[in-house]
């Protein structure tokens, strides 16, 4: 089982500490989560940086809101990403749940389900090296990854299952515990047969983690509370975030047994001393 690490992002000068401390232990992935009106590091820019401090790790957004970009930036930014890194990049991807957000970027919400499935129609064209337009060339640079790097989609909905089966390598899913992220998993198997794809979508789980004093864990719950703000009860986000090595043990061994490929921890407070404490228990 591999398992993953979502970076903090109340510090970003943080971040290369965290990078270099998973990249010598036996985490698989580094995942930025991404919000255009928030306190938040922009993430293909941080994980750049993360790129050129680590020498093994993945990294990966997680998700990225790609409505709200351009997209031939958004493809040469990730082609780039995925270079540098030497294939090492995975971009999760997904609509967004704000609409503050795209009232930022000057985009229609209602209209971000359809913008999405044009962009990726765009990004494997790009990706494939065919001229962007008429009269447009191609837009480089060649990803490191034949077709462009891989790409994960997040969501609770049936048009993410279906994203997932006609554009995408594999399924992030976030925000239920194993018995919830079930039906999911299964529905994006069926959904990945349906299409006649070969082989098997890759199957991505995260969870809310923290281990630690009782100051780093208040800071945590404090940092989730305020990027759940929008729900109805932040507190029961909150509340759920597992706090124990007991707690992350068992959530890891319940994604294992649904057929999670990889588990990712996601982290709200900044204090790195979480990356030692997290591999204490799950290696």
């Amino acid at each position: 089982m591999k398992i993953g690490l979502g970076l903090p992002t109340a510090d970003p000068t943080a971040l290369v500490t965290w990078a270099r401390r998973a990249d010598a232990s036996r985490f698989s992935t580094l995942a930025l989560l991404d919000r255009l009106v928030y306190d938040n590091p922009e993430p293909l820019v941080a994980l750049g940086a993360i790129v050129g401090a680590t020498t093994r790790i993945r990294v990966q957004t997680e998700v990225l809101i790609a409505p709200v970009r351009e997209t031939a930036l958004l493809a040469k930014q990730a082609a780039t990403l995925d270079r540098l890194s030497g294939g090492r990049f995975t971009l999760g991807i997904g609509v967004g749940a704000r609409d503050d957000d795209f009232h930022a970027a000057g985009v229609d919400p209602r209209q971000r389900g359809r913008r999405l499935d044009e962009q990726m129609a765009q990004l494997r064209r790009i990706w494939a090296g065919e001229p962007h337009a008429e009269n447009v060339g191609p837009i480089g640079p060649a990803p490191a990854r034949s077709g462009g790097p891989e790409v994960l989609f997040g969501g609770f909905v049936a048009a993410t299952v279906e994203r997932v089966a006609r554009w995408g390598d594999g399924f992030l899913g976030a925000g239920a515990p194993p018995e919830g992220m079930d039906g999911l998993f299964r529905a994006v198997e069926r959904s990945w047969q349906e299409h006649g794809r070969s082989g098997r979508p890759r199957l991505v789980a995260q969870a809310n983690a923290v281990l630690g004093p009782d100051t780093v864990v208040d800071e945590a719950r404090k940092n989730i509370r305020a990027y759940y703000q929008f729900f109805d009860n932040p507190d029961q986000v909150a509340d759920a975030m597992l706090t124990t090595p007991e707690q992350v043990r068992a959530a890891i061994t319940g994604f294992t047994d649904i057929g999670a490929d990889e588990v990712m921890l996601y982290c709200w407070s900044a204090d790195p001393d979480q990356v030692d404490r997290l591999a204490d228990v799950v290696f």
